[in-house]
């Protein structure tokens, strides 16, 4: 006959020594209200696992973030390192909520926790992750949090969109040169003058590059008070509407509420342009002007299937010709090379794709061209770069013969031989 001795299971905590417990708390914001929240959590929470006799105090983490993201939430990437270590047995958290707004992250955490041998228990829902029956409760609960968390966001993106629809500025970070009274702007005058001269730098041929090395020179700060000045900010500051008094609202939205992934609106959502929202602090012909200079100095290429594409070569501000020679065969603009001792200008389509994509692009000498508008578009016949850069808007250039497209719309059209404009 078998014999059937019972062995009952060991207990996964020895009863030898205390848990040590920690507690975890959470806002989703740092004012002042969420703050004093925050406080009287800690206080409750310690006085709760010092005063218990059986239990070893292992700290209080907190984070002010939203629940949906695990990331930047620094206490309580502290909590768990500090338990895998094993220096907390028993966490201690206020409802799943807290832990986490996203069910995957919330199931995460507490699985690989619970491997470890770790319990966490939510005072709300009076749950143990310990407990497998109590899975099924913890998810059910994720998922009513998360869809609160995505109910909530919803609401404020359809206040977002009231406002815009009635023409309020709805503005997170006020942009340099300005400051902001209750609902008023109000230009600053030191901080005007950068973007001012931004602008007129631009526009008298500065690259980008140019641009921020005359700022750092002049020991010109930037809005956060640093002395070294990013391009791409340059770039933002010239292309920025709000500075002609414009607003454009709804440039981004949100792609996953819960990543919290945004997306440059290119046309998925609605956009609305307020004119005069707020004082400019540049006129919006000057803001126009740099537009027209910036599709300008985009390099255009054409390529096999005949569409456009951006050249990865960047312009160089030094040259205005770059700004005004325009191929007439594929659109593209015109480059600056050096050939046997001459400056020439061709096709940069020809220059990237090859002669076969662009065949009827002839090659012009510089000299040659200077010449032609200073008989065309200046004075006494002379070469005068900003009589040229006042006047003329684009030069296509053709087979036999170039176009001038003037600022007052004549057009003057010059009738050339190969060999003549290469000498």
């Amino acid at each position: 006959m078998k014999k059937i001795t019972f062995i009952p299971a060991k207990s996964s905590l020895k009863n030898t020594r205390k848990l040590k417990v920690a507690a975890y708390c959470r806002v989703s914001t740092e004012c002042e209200s969420q703050r004093s929240s925050i406080d009287l959590q800690i206080r409750y929470y310690t006085e709760l696992i010092q005063t218990n006799p059986e239990w070893e105090f292992a700290g209080v983490f907190y984070d002010y973030e939203s629940g949906l993201k695990k990331e930047k939430r620094n206490g309580l990437d502290a909590m768990i390192k500090k338990a895998y270590l094993g220096e907390i047995d028993y966490i201690i958290i206020k409802s799943i909520s807290r832990l986490s707004r996203n069910v995957l992250d919330t199931l995460t955490i507490i699985r690989s926790l619970k491997a470890r041998n770790i319990n966490i228990y939510f005072e709300k829902e009076d749950l143990n992750s310990f407990e497998d029956e109590k899975e099924i409760d913890i998810v059910f609960n994720g998922v009513l949090a998360q869809e609160e968390s995505r109910n909530l966001i919803e609401n404020v993106q359809w206040g977002y969109k009231r406002k815009f629809e009635s023409g309020d500025d709805f503005v997170g970070k006020i942009p340099m040169g300005y400051k902001r009274d209750n609902d008023e702007w109000i230009v600053v005058p030191e901080e005007a003058n950068i973007i001012r001269k931004i602008y007129q730098l631009y526009l008298e041929g500065s690259t980008l590059q140019q641009i921020k090395e005359y700022l750092e020179e002049h020991q010109i700060k930037t809005a956060t008070g640093k002395e070294v000045w990013v391009t791409a900010v340059i770039q933002k500051i010239l292309k920025n509407e709000k500075y002609k008094g414009d607003s454009l609202l709804q440039k981004t939205y949100t792609e996953d509420f819960i990543t919290g992934r945004k997306s440059k609106n290119a046309g998925q959502r609605e956009r609305y342009y307020i004119m005069n929202s707020h004082p400019a602090i540049i006129t919006a012909e000057v803001f126009d002007k740099v537009q027209e200079e910036m599709a300008r100095r985009a390099r255009l290429v054409r390529k096999e299937d005949g569409t456009m594409e951006s050249s990865t070569s960047k312009y160089n501000g030094k040259y205005l010709l770059g700004n005004l020679l325009v191929c007439g065969d594929c659109g593209a603009s015109y480059r600056r090379r050096t050939e046997r001792g001459k400056v020439v200008w061709r096709c940069s389509t020809r220059i990237e794709k090859g002669k076969e994509m662009c065949a009827d692009s002839p090659t012009l000498n510089e000299e040659w061209i200077q010449k032609a508008l200073g008989e065309i578009v200046c004075e006494n016949s002379t070469y005068d770069e900003g009589i040229v850069r006042n006047n003329v808007v684009k030069i296509l250039i053709f087979d036999e013969h170039l176009e001038i497209c003037c600022r007052n719309e004549n057009k003057y059209s010059i009738k050339y031989s190969v060999n003549r404009c290469l000498k």
